[in-house]
């Protein structure tokens, strides 16, 4: 059992922390509302501490799952920032979804202060969160990867090293652009469906076992079908990401014509007043 910090109690930290001490290893949680500190504290077995520098004194590992790339920074850096207080050897592990520049900027950081840097962003949404089946996209050295893996099993269904540090966020993005598509796909297919009359959940129960089957058709055909989004993944997150993703695209010279079209639908969902609706929510505008 290792010693551990975790540094962020949102809709996927809080479970993920307490599937750390859960498997029995010493934790401390940070997190800026103290509200949501101490409800952590008051389910599980751990320690609160006031600021980040303070929750990773004598860390092996420190975990960080936080909103964006200035939310990240806050954690990590200055006098009360994690940075400062990891013990040499220590190793960070990032969970949050950012940009690819903060990701080298960070991990340049760590580097000159002896500590190990994994970026490890996640997918599968609060619920993988909280039943411990995360997929974990990993970027950082093998050596540090092999050192964190162990760790982060206590909530991952899958777990994998893609290379260096940067590429699990890179993947993440490539798991945002699917399923911005993916959404797009399924919201226009169950529109067209209720606009002619079709029994929406009985078309589903087939077509998801050929070819157009999905994770998001499997879990979110029915919530969608019956107008409820106000759980998941909110769609001002996706935006962030998908405006990393758009970012980094001009930047390496690749193209998302369509993931743009997407963002700009979601845009659409955010001015109808759905900013934090599900990210199945688009169907919202098609009807």
């Amino acid at each position: 059992m290792a010693k551990l910090a975790f540094l962020g109690l949102g809709t996927m930290g809080f479970p993920m922390a307490g599937h750390l001490a859960a498997k029995g290893h010493e934790v401390t949680v940070y997190n800026r509302s103290e509200a949501r500190l101490n409800a952590w504290g008051a389910s599980h077995k751990g320690s609160l501490a006031p600021t980040p520098a303070q929750a990773v004194v004598d860390a092996d590992f420190v975990f960080a799952c936080v909103g964006n790339d200035d939310d990240l920074r806050s954690v990590c850096l200055g006098d009360t920032g994690a940075f400062a207080g990891m013990k040499p050897g220590a190793t960070f592990v990032d969970h949050t979804t950012v940009s690819l520049a903060v990701t080298k900027e960070l991990s340049d950081i760590a580097a000159s202060k002896g500590l190990a840097f994994v970026d490890a962003p996640v997918s599968g949404g609060q619920a993988g969160a909280e039943n411990g089946q995360l997929s974990i996209m990993c970027g950082g050295s093998e050596t540090d990867y092999a050192q964190a893996e162990p760790v982060m099993a206590a909530y991952a269904r899958i777990c994998r090293r893609l290379g260096p540090v940067g590429s699990g966020q890179l993947a993440k993005m490539m798991n945002q652009i699917c399923i911005a598509g993916l959404m797009q796909g399924l919201s226009e297919a169950l529109a067209f469906g209720q606009k002619a009359g079709l029994d929406g959940e009985a078309v589903v129960e087939v077509i998801s076992q050929g070819a157009a089957g999905s994770w998001q058709m499997v879990n979110r055909h029915k919530t969608m079908l019956a107008d409820k989004f106000d759980y998941g993944f909110a769609v001002d997150w996706m935006r962030k990401d998908l405006g990393i993703c758009l970012q980094t695209a001009e930047e390496i010279g690749a193209r998302l014509p369509i993931t743009a079209l997407i963002d700009q639908f979601y845009k659409d969902v955010q001015l109808m007043g759905g900013g934090r609706n599900d990210t199945s929510s688009l169907i919202r505008r098609l009807r």
